[in-house]
């Protein structure tokens, strides 16, 4: 089944808990991501008879699993010991020269439960899958879903009791900023070299050092924030040990996507100062890199010149932000115009226009853009300077979608799932495959979510 290649279970035991899965009472299939599993060189009908290995009852030959341990800071606040509460690292899978993790999410308590249970609702268990693989069509890298199972078992949250569930999350590692921040706090100078050591071969071959770690994530980072932004993703959860070393978005818990334009929307519900803003993720991003780079401080030498360095890289975060979001941007409409694409930006905010749909129709039908905003004056005459550029309507093709994981749509997939009802779960996921085309069958699910469905707040799914 799993080639597996277990480097993380060899470094040294400080950095993980090696433990097996719990066991749960009657798990059953919600589904198979039989594409990625094909994509992994895996063979989906062997995996559809492995039910028992993705609900944690059953270990796969050659695993190796382990809870891994990382700190963090959470909403600003630090952290000391964070690690997996409620996942279980089952190994790393070969595909060729290719490295991937294999991860079980929802599967039993841990060192680090910190008192939790170490389940999954089966909420979040939908929610990651839909969001997961719907950011994977949208091209923007993410962890991935594998597989989702039911539990047979229920648990307790603060709605009350519910079903619970079982993600197998594949990921380019789970290597996170806290990752690095746990050993620098424990002043483990050896910890931090391996963690290094490790990562840069992981990860960044061709870089150097530490210096050289820290400009590689400097520069995956800056990309994905763009490309989040350019879709009105708003992660809601962006603490150092949600920032990945990979540049993989990670932790689809509060997370949601904008439909009415605000620079200042929030969803998460534990948000309530607005740190994780859609405006904020860029410097939310470059504060986390500064706690990666003083991480990274006592391999640096002498102190001074270190922080010095550091420094200096850091400075760069913006310029190299910039770049990429003005890429993205420029693509959204056509022109190499920041400035038009920023008032467009403005107009949509003014007059609550869904961000998603206003760039479609740019895209496809201009004429049925200014429908999108209340205020039509402004937009008629930026669209007038607009179209007046011959904006690349190929482009755009290629950076605005037809359709999104929109609200409502996801807690409508999760509501029916909690009554026993997958059928709008596979929906969704079906026409989320193809984000690109607007399809027949994907038309209910490019509109958006009228008064009485919107969703206005997401929840963390511990």
């Amino acid at each position: 089944m799993f080639a597996f290649d277990n480097s993380y279970a060899r470094l040294p035991g400080r950095f993980y808990t090696k433990m097996a899965p719990t066991a749960v009472s009657t798990p059953g299939w919600i589904a198979l991501n039989e594409g990625l599993a094909r994509d992994l060189g895996l063979d989906p009908d062997l995996l559809h008879d492995q039910l028992d290995v993705f609900a944690g009852n059953a270990l796969p030959d050659g695993a190796d699993p382990l809870a891994q341990l990382y700190a963090g800071h959470q909403f600003g606040g630090w952290s000391p010991q964070l690690g997996d509460g409620r996942a279980i690292l089952l190994g790393e899978h070969m595909d060729g020269n290719r490295r991937v993790d294999v991860q079980l999410k929802g599967s039993g308590p841990t060192p680090y439960s910190r008192m939790g249970d170490g389940r999954a609702a089966l909420g979040p268990v939908i929610r990651e899958y839909i969001l997961s693989e719907a950011m994977h069509a949208l091209g923007v890298p993410t962890t991935r879903a594998l597989a989702a199972v039911t539990t047979g078992e229920t648990v307790l949250r603060q709605e009350g009791p519910l079903p619970g569930g079982v993600l197998t999350r594949v990921a380019a590692s789970h290597i996170r900023v806290g990752t690095f921040q746990v050993f620098a706090a424990r002043d483990d100078v050896d910890g931090l070299q391996a963690l290094l050591d490790y990562t840069l071969a992981r990860h960044a071959p061709d870089a150097k050092g530490p210096m050289g770690l820290l400009r590689h994530v400097m520069g995956v980072q800056a990309k994905l924030i763009a490309q989040w932004m350019g879709l009105g993703f708003v992660h809601g959860v962006m603490n150092t040990d949600n920032m990945t070393i990979s540049g993989e978005t990670i932790d689809y818990g509060p997370c949601a996507f904008m439909e009415s334009y605000h620079p200042d929307t929030v969803f998460s519900s534990i948000d309530q100062f607005g740190r994780y803003a859609w405006k904020n993720q860029p410097d939310i991003a470059l504060w986390n890199l500064a706690q990666l780079a003083t991480a990274l401080l006592p391999l640096m030498g002498e102190r001074e010149a270190a922080v010095a360095e550091a420094t200096g890289a850091l400075d760069g975060f913006r310029d190299l932000y910039a770049a990429e979001w003005t890429a993205v941007m420029n693509a959204k409409i056509g022109v190499d115009d920041m400035s038009l694409a920023m008032e467009l930006l403005d107009i949509m905010s003014e007059g609550q226009g869904d961000f998603t749909n206003v760039f479609r129709a740019l895209t496809t039908a201009p004429g049925r853009a200014r429908d999108e905003v209340l205020t039509r004056d402004r937009f008629d005459d930026w669209q007038a300077r607009w179209l007046a550029r011959n904006p690349d309507t190929a482009a755009m093709g290629r950076a605005n979608p037809a359709i999104i994981p929109r609200n409502h749509r996801v807690e409508e997939a999760i509501a029916a799932a909690y009554t026993g009802d997958f059928a709008p779960f596979h929906a969704l996921n079906a026409v989320l495959t193809d984000p690109w085309q607007e399809t027949e069958a994907n038309a209910p699910y490019r509109i958006p979510a009228a008064a009485h469905e919107r969703v206005t707040q997401t929840f963390c799914g511990t």
